[in-house]
């Protein structure tokens, strides 16, 4: 179990070089050049602690340049303690328990939450099913889409998330535009190994698509058969509960435009889970170096609050 009172997350320096040593293992790297360890400390009160100045390129960087925590005047002991809620935290942490838990304000509070889902986010992700693994997949619905009521009820109003989940292995998911086989097809295509053994659910669409794997076997939920041999959506449906608990529970509202941040975040937990031997301290260290190499603005997050 993670210490809180551990230095990293009540120290700002000592949270620079806790970040330093992951970032940088082999010496300070200049995120405009990428030289290693050819850099110059910058001393004085006039410089921020942790300048570098690259000796190649005379370009200054610290730690934080060019991630997602770039710009930012949060000390790097509350990141880290941001990242440590949102790794360990099964089913999601509310930007407004984060807002009261390290002391920052809502707005500032929203934004890190987001650029941790960032950092989170798989940004060159392999092909599932590799060496015929078995993936499954399904599809889902979600809160409901902008312009649409309470009163009105029925999936055609709510958002659709479709989700892979290889046994054993990793869940990738995404938000649909809509359900046509074409944008189904395409999430598969490029998502999924030609060696994989698909399960899915009797829906047609994935009839056109599962022909392209090394299997397809299909459960009839509609005939109340769950499980035939290998053939079931179990997993995929496990990965469904955490997430929908999470969504209704404690973020209550996502609108579209963010949805995909919500979905990574989910999907990188249960990617990372306990159960293929990654604990919280080491979910954690993976949050932290996601999130170099990405940036997430204030504008391209979004004003409004969700």
């Amino acid at each position: 179990m993670t210490n809180l009172t551990d230095p990293i997350y009540t120290d700002k320096n000592k949270a620079r070089e806790h970040f330093e040593r992951i970032y940088w293992p082999n010496g300070p790297v200049c995120s405009h050049c990428g030289t290693v360890n050819q850099a110059t400390l910058v001393q004085g009160k006039s410089h921020r602690p942790g300048m570098y100045q690259c000796n190649a390129c005379r370009q200054p960087f610290t730690v934080t340049t060019g991630s997602v925590m770039e710009s930012s005047h949060i000390p790097l002991n509350k990141w880290a303690l941001g990242f440590h809620l949102y790794a360990a935290s099964k089913k999601g942490f509310s930007a407004h328990q984060l807002h009261r838990m390290i002391g920052v304000t809502y707005k500032s509070a929203w934004f890190m939450a987001h650029r941790i889902r960032e950092a989170m986010g798989d940004s060159n992700p392999p092909l599932m099913g590799s060496k015929g693994g078995t993936v499954e997949a399904d599809e889902t619905y979600i809160g409901r889409k902008p312009g649409k009521t309470k009163k009105r009820a029925g999936a055609g109003h709510k958002m659709a998330v479709m989700s892979l989940v290889e046994r054993g292995g990793a869940a990738r998911s995404f938000p649909l535009e809509d359900m046509s086989g074409a944008q189904m097809r395409d999430i598969m295509d490029k998502n999924v190994s030609r060696e994989a053994h698909l399960r899915t659910d009797e829906w047609p669409i994935y009839k056109g698509i599962g022909w392209n794997f090394a299997s397809h076997e299909v459960v009839k939920h509609s005939a109340d058969e769950y499980v035939r041999g290998d053939a079931h959506t179990n997993t995929i449906e496990g990965f469904f509960s955490i997430f929908k608990r999470g969504m209704k529970g404690v973020y209550q509202h996502c609108s579209t435009q963010h949805l995909h941040r919500y979905l990574a975040e989910f999907d990188f937990r249960y990617s990372n889970r306990m159960a293929n031997g990654v604990d919280d301290l080491m979910r954690t260290m993976r949050a932290i170096k996601g999130a170099q190499g990405k940036r997430l603005t204030y504008r391209q997050a979004g004003r409004k609050a969700a």
